[in-house]
């Protein structure tokens, strides 16, 4: 199943979580309704006097009561929702969670933070998303997980202090590939619609409870208790909905994202090994955040220990044997005795070792993490050949070669500009560097720029940090930025408002915008806007190609001239282009000249298309950009900034003819 397929497939889990809600709302309506007409009916006298006065005719009462609880089911759904729509680090810090900031040197300094960050913003670079907030639940010894958010640019991956200190890098690397799948596939999104549901449903049971703690306040207060009581048992039946739509739409998502972290690390080790740690240690996958029930649905695995019928997660010994069919239920006897008595193992990475150091009685010294082969990037000015076919299927699914690539592109990047990256003060500056001309009279421009609006001290931050840039190979450009990405959400919307405008008026300091600014400037401004406003977002949308044909014909022709040559081989770009996506549209080649205007109109109509049609969309583009037979570095981040307006994220080195 690839990305578009599992883009459909949201839609349709969408759609089963409304129905069951839907039918939630109603059995809860009807219970409340027969619980207030048997409370006024059956108490004292005067009530029932009061109760036939007020309200003879039992409709009126019935429909009261039906609207009232509609009001408080949807208010408190919205509410919930409300709550969250700053997207995923709200979710984790709703639950406990601690931010991982690398800027702060005692977490710089310690070693469990340090490699859980690396293997996150690895995984990243190798899917193409902006890096995500990172936090650690500091309290849950057992071994989970969770992504949250919207999209990609505003999420949250979180783990338990039981994955650091029981998981190796390889499982710690399968636990957050798995979560990336969800981040990647818009998982993340239905989740926390799902929590505002949830929350909804089980509303009524909630109110129940605080109306039996005034009722002790009352002299008279017979019919509150009844109710209160009533109300009480109602919200068993909120909380048995709920845990049937949680079960309904996440089980099979979970088989789903095993075997995507499988495909993406290329090693099966990893995250069968963090499996079976949570079927052999005591604690295994269990949460004590009071909050569990209504996230149990977002985590690596079962947080509180559902039924069959409830169960948001395969189990256990089905999800390792779809990964590791010579699984034998032997093994997890011996890592239970092998962790009883934890050894700390703090000098040595590997496979036997945990994320923090510990590794288990008895075990021998792991192998050292491996380098990056040195030629793992190409030369700045290599270009390869693509297909359409092996583009579309790396949509959202990186596989072992990009997390190589990924890892090159991270370990390489000096330390002073990941230090820099990391600052959320110096992150902005960072992003700026990157825009600066080659040219020493533009770059004259661009820095009289930044110290109009910024001052003379961040224009030095900025020469600073660009004499280090220049040494960046280009395809480390982009990654930086992706790493700066964190600190830079930590602005206060007005700083990010003017770090756009002046990012955008650098690009355009010599009269022109060259390809990688366009590029850079793009992306970024992508990303920083839909992390102001993330709910406001909806990756996955309904319009069709036929629709678009004006747009699909200026973005298809802007790839094929910038993918070519000369304008003869450009416009047979075109027409091939065009045929993979409309074979049967009647359109004229006609690149425009302001191709940045006409992108920044284009593509967001184009990102409303259905799934189907951003599938064959990416087809056509890949066709046009390589037409020619080959695909430079400059163009695959073409390439890559469109595909990411569309929210189709690419990794960085796309996958070749073989």
């Amino acid at each position: 199943m690839n990305f578009f397929e599992q883009q459909n497939r949201a839609r349709t889990q969408t759609r089963r979580m409304l129905v069951l809600f839907v039918l939630a709302v109603v059995c809860i309506v009807a219970a409340v309704d027969l619980v207030v007409m048997v409370a006024f009916g059956a108490t004292g006298n005067g009530h029932r006097q009061a109760y036939r006065a007020a309200a003879s005719p039992q409709t009126g009462v019935l429909i009261t009561t039906t609207l009232i609880v509609l009001a408080v089911i949807g208010g408190a759904m919205l509410y919930k929702i409300s709550t969250l729509r700053a997207g995923g680090g709200v979710v984790a810090r709703q639950l406990g969670a601690t931010l991982i900031d690398p800027h702060d040197p005692v977490i710089a300094a310690n070693f469990a933070y340090k490699r859980l960050r690396n293997v996150v913003e690895e995984i990243a670079i190798a899917s193409g998303v902006p890096v995500p907030e990172i936090y650690v639940l500091e309290d849950e010894p057992g071994i989970n997980a969770f992504a949250s958010g919207y999209t990609p640019s505003d999420a949250a991956v979180t783990v338990t202090r039981g994955c650091l200190d029981k998981l190796t890098r390889d499982e710690l690397q399968g636990v957050i590939a798995h979560e990336f799948s969800h981040v990647l596939n818009g998982d993340m999104r239905l989740n926390i619609r799902l929590m505002g549901v949830l929350f909804g449903i089980l509303v009524i049971g909630i109110v129940g409870s605080k109306m039996l703690q005034w009722s002790g306040r009352s002299r008279d207060s017979n019919w509150q208790v009844f109710i209160g009581i009533g109300l009480l048992v109602i919200g068993s039946i909120g909380l048995f909905f709920g845990r049937l739509i949680k079960a309904g739409v996440s089980r099979q998502r979970e088989y789903l994202a095993d075997a995507s972290a499988v495909q993406f690390t290329r090693q099966s080790q990893g995250i069968a090994g963090a499996l079976k740690k949570i079927a052999g240690l005591a604690e295994g996958s269990k949460l004590q955040t009071p909050e569990k029930e209504e996230a149990a649905h977002m985590f690596f695995g079962d947080g509180i220990g559902y039924s069959a019928l409830f169960a948001t997660h395969p189990p256990l010994h089905k999800r390792i044997l779809a990964i590791d069919p010579r699984f034998d239920p032997r093994e997890l006897e011996e890592i239970a005795k092998a962790w009883s008595t934890p050894v700390e193992a703090v000098d040595a990475e590997g496979s036997d070792v945990s994320i923090s150091g510990l590794a288990p009685a008895g075990s021998a010294r792991s192998r050292d993490e491996s380098a990056p082969p040195a030629d793992a990037l190409p030369q700045a000015g290599a270009a390869i050949a693509l297909t359409p076919k092996k583009v579309v299927t790396q949509v959202a699914h990186p596989g072992s070669d990009d997390y190589r690539t990924a890892n090159a592109i991270h370990t390489t990047i000096d330390d002073a500009l990941r230090a820099f990256a990391y600052s959320a003060e110096r992150a902005p500056q960072v992003v700026l560097a990157l825009a600066l001309d080659a040219g020493a009279e533009v770059r004259a421009k661009q820095l009289a720029l930044v110290e109009k609006y910024f001052g003379a001290e961040t224009r030095a931050g900025i020469e600073e940090i660009a004499a280090d840039i220049a040494n960046l190979h280009p395809m480390q450009r982009l990654p930086l930025a992706q790493l700066a990405f964190p600190a830079l959400r930590r602005r206060t919307r007005g700083e990010l408002q003017t770090f756009l405008i002046v990012l955008r008026q650098l690009t355009q300091a010599d009269g022109r915008v060259q390809l990688e600014e366009y590029c850079l400037a793009k992306l970024v401004s992508l990303q920083v806007i839909e992390a102001l406003d993330p709910s406001k977002t909806n990756p996955v949308g309904t319009g069709k190609l036929t629709e678009c044909v004006a747009e699909i014909s200026s973005v298809v022709a802007i790839v094929a001239r910038y993918g070519s040559d000369d304008a003869a081989e450009a416009m047979r770009a075109f027409k091939l282009g065009m045929h993979e996506v409309l074979p049967d549209a009647r359109t004229d080649y006609a690149p425009p000249e302001d191709f940045v205007r006409i992108l920044d109109l284009a593509l967001p109509k184009l990102d409303r298309l259905m799934p189907v049609g951003k599938e064959l969309l990416v087809r056509g583009l890949t066709r046009a950009i390589g037409a020619d037979g080959m695909v430079s570095v400059a163009e695959a981040e073409l390439l890559r900034t469109v595909c990411a307006a569309l929210h189709c994220p690419l990794p960085p080195q796309l996958e070749q003819v073989m």
